[in-house]
This record gives structure tokens, C-alpha cells and sequence, in this order.
């Protein structure tokens, strides 16, 4: 399945952004790719259902590429080992549409569930956020309140 959205990752753990147009999908994942993570793809994901698993990648003409307001279309960037696991998605909101303490949510796609979080993606903290985020989908930090109870 084709998807408008993007998508980041580390360590074969990707991250789906998702948000409307000039939600900043892209500037976000400028910001993870200066941190250190790996483009999986910018402005269009294919997603497919691999043995219960959500796997992400570019489409071929997209492949390594990554839209930059001011700058243009740039690439090839070093991009993430082929295919990587979803493990979380991220709605991309305005500020005031993301909880204090939100409940759980779940993000569907062929037929697989993953975990799913709302973020202002503008925020300086967004890149921490998001990489915390991932360790508690990964199930490698607890969380006791909030959207993965």
C-alpha cells in the first residue's frame, strides 16, 4: 500500500509520520536524520504486511530523497537496511491537539496494529519525544501514565 506520509529509523525500528500537508513530516525528519537515524522514506511510504509485521520503504524514484523547504529535493541520503519494522506512528497535529496524558491508541495497516502517539512536530522537543517514544513501543522503556499503558 502506498501511503502520503514518512518515515525514519534506527536499528531496523521504523517510525510512520503521518499528517496532513505542511504538518511537518519532512522537517522532522531532517531534525532525526542530524541525530543520527536513517531515512526510510520521505513524502510517500509503501507499506506491506510481512508474518504480522509492518515493513516500510521508498518507492524506487524516491528512494534515498528528501524534500527540504528552501533547499529542494536532495539526495541520495544514507537510508535505513531495507525494509524495517514499523513500530509506531505518528500522527503529526497542531500543539494544542496533543494530550497531556493521552490514552492509548492504535494505528492499523494491512491488517497490523502498532502503536500510536500524537505529536506537534515543530516542537524542539519533538526529536527527543519521538526517540523515547520508540524505546517504549520497542518495549525497552516502561511507561506508567499515558498513551502506552
Amino acid at each position: 500500500m502506498l501511503l502520503h506520509a514518512s518515515s525514519v529509523a534506527r536499528k531496523g525500528n521504523a517510525v510512520l509520520l503521518l499528517g496532513a500537508p505542511g504538518a511537518g513530516k519532512s522537517d522532522l525528519v531532517l531534525r532525526m536524520i542530524d541525530v543520527g537515524w536513517r531515512l526510510v522514506a520521505d513524502d510517500q511510504v509503501m507499506l506491506r504486511a510481512d508474518h504480522g509485521v509492518l515493513r516500510a520503504s521508498a518507492p524506487a524514484a524516491l528512494h534515498g530523497m528528501l524534500e527540504v523547504r528552501g533547499l529542494g529535493v536532495l539526495g541520495p541520503l544514507p537510508v535505513e537496511a531495507p525494509d524495517p519494522a514499523v513500530r509506531l506512528a505518528v500522527m503529526l497535529v497542531p500543539r494544542e491537539a496533543v494530550p497531556r496524558l493521552p490514552e492509548p491508541e492504535r494505528w492499523s495497516a494491512e491488517g497490523v496494529a502498532v502503536p500510536a502517539i500524537r505529536l506537534h512536530g515543530f516542537d524542539a522537543a519533538a526529536p527527543a519525544r519521538l526517540a523515547l517514544a520508540l524505546e517504549v513501543a520497542c518495549g525497552r522503556l516502561g511507561c506508567t501514565a499515558g498513551a502506552f499503558q
